[in-house]
């Protein structure tokens, strides 16, 4: 885990790059984030965000079983509500029908 007074790295920033550019009630999953960037997986990018995730729409990085990180449940969901994403009965997130496929091909990653 990076030091709490460290800057990001360059992969860090690039992740960080991503979830600002998920549109409001739409989802990433860690694994989508790391294939997106072809470069690490979705732990690498699980520990970018909690470094350095705070600053960013965290709440739309999520497992790929539709649930936020650990802990953040509840602050997740009211964003989730405020936002309109699609949730299911359980509460989890709609994968399928929230999930963001990343930005158009001829922008930059």
């Amino acid at each position: 885990m990076p030091r709490p007074d460290s800057h990001p790295t360059e992969y860090a920033e690039r992740v960080l790059d991503i979830v600002e550019r998920i549109p409001s009630g739409m989802v990433m999953s860690y694994g989508d984030i790391a294939e997106l960037l072809g470069e690490g997986g979705p732990r690498q990018v699980g520990t970018v965000m909690a470094a350095w995730g705070g600053g960013v729409p965290w709440w739309r990085v999520i497992r790929a079983d539709g649930t936020p990180a650990p802990g953040l449940e509840v602050r997740a969901r009211s964003h989730y509500a405020a936002e309109g994403t699609p949730l299911r009965p359980s509460g989890r997130v709609d994968m399928p029908a929230a999930r963001w496929e990343g930005p158009d091909p001829a922008e930059a990653v």
